[in-house]
């Protein structure tokens, strides 16, 4: 699995009411939840956001409420990857189980708009812009057939479309 996509760098602590507001949660169509992606942090994200660019962050992206929301309406923003310094817990399962790569890995090397090439198996990042490699985590095998699988919910069905369960 390769994603590659430009970079729009955020900083530290960035919660879910900033990935997707409060006042959207009377919302329950994904495509129309995606709309309101990242609202209150950046109100111009539409304008410089393009299918399948890479949200690079700072330390504990994701932390706040346990809002799935905030998971849900950036995979159907169309976010290809999320790459930050760490995860709250809860928001990196979320993501997960949504089918979006999560890397955590040192983003001091990304810079706004930079064009990145991530190997989610590998836990490498290639920022084609700088030349640089950068090194993160790697997801144990599990999690790769989610994600590569789209997601919690199409790994179970596949799975239960083979007769399996995934205890056997």
């Amino acid at each position: 699995m390769k994603i590659t996509g430009s970079a729009l760098k955020y900083g530290d602590d960035i919660n879910t009411d900033l990935i997707y507001p409060g006042r959207y949660l009377h919302i329950y169509d994904p495509e129309e939840m995606a709309k309101y992606s990242m609202a209150d942090l950046d109100p111009d994200f539409w304008k410089k956001f393009e299918k399948g660019d890479i949200i690079a962050a700072g330390k504990n992206f994701g932390c706040g409420s346990s809002r799935e929301q905030a998971a849900i309406c950036l995979k159907y923003a169309g976010v290809g990857a999320i790459v930050a310094k760490s995860f709250a817990r809860i928001f990196f399962r979320n993501a997960i189980n949504q089918g979006i790569p999560i890397i955590e890995a040192d983003t001091d090397a990304i810079s706004w708009e930079d064009k990145l090439e991530i190997f989610p198996e590998e836990g490498r990042i290639e920022n084609l812009t700088t030349g640089k490699t950068i090194s993160g985590t790697v997801l144990p095998p599990f999690l790769m057939e989610l994600l590569e699988d789209g997601g919690l919910i199409p790994h179970l069905k596949k799975s239960l479309a083979k007769g399996s369960t995934g205890g056997e």
